[in-house]
């Protein structure tokens, strides 16, 4: 039993370091392309970013969900709102450490709503996901100079 639970919370403890971890790599390469002036993560369904970035949401917009599948979403949307909201008001944790815990949270919520769609659907999200990729190494691209 003490096994399981110092497993569990090893686990848990290196997905969070993971998480900030990533984070870090983020930063640093947002910070290099001119990104990351907004370090909270988006709402739930956000229009267009204005520096040209891509929320998570954009890739579902379009998507015919059915009533289930809309049920679902609200219930996967309002669990994400109600952590997200615990961590905000955590005086414990520093602006940096709540910020990774809200992207985590975000990232959690997307992937969750993902898995909850059709294979169709699915199909759909990753083809916006790679036409946006092509379309920012084409953009990159263009804006290094070759030698």
């Amino acid at each position: 039993m003490r096994k399981k639970k110092f497993a569990k919370s090893l686990a848990v403890a290196a997905g969070f370091m993971l998480m900030f971890a990533a984070l870090g790599v983020a930063r640093a390469h947002g910070a290099s392309a001119g990104e990351g002036q907004n370090p909270t993560p988006t709402p739930a369904l956000p229009g267009p970013q204005s520096n040209g970035a891509v929320s998570p949401a954009e890739y579902f917009e379009g998507l015919e969900y059915t009533p289930e599948q809309k049920a679902q979403i609200d219930k996967i949307h309002q669990d994400a709102e109600t952590k997200k909201a615990t961590v905000a008001k955590d005086e414990k944790l520093t602006q940096d450490q709540k910020d990774a815990m809200l992207t985590g949270y975000t990232h959690l919520e997307y992937s969750s709503i993902f898995k909850v769609l059709t294979p169709e659907q699915q199909r759909q999200v990753r083809q916006k996901i790679r036409a946006r990729k092509a379309a920012n190494e084409a953009a990159q691209k263009k804006q290094t100079p070759q030698s």
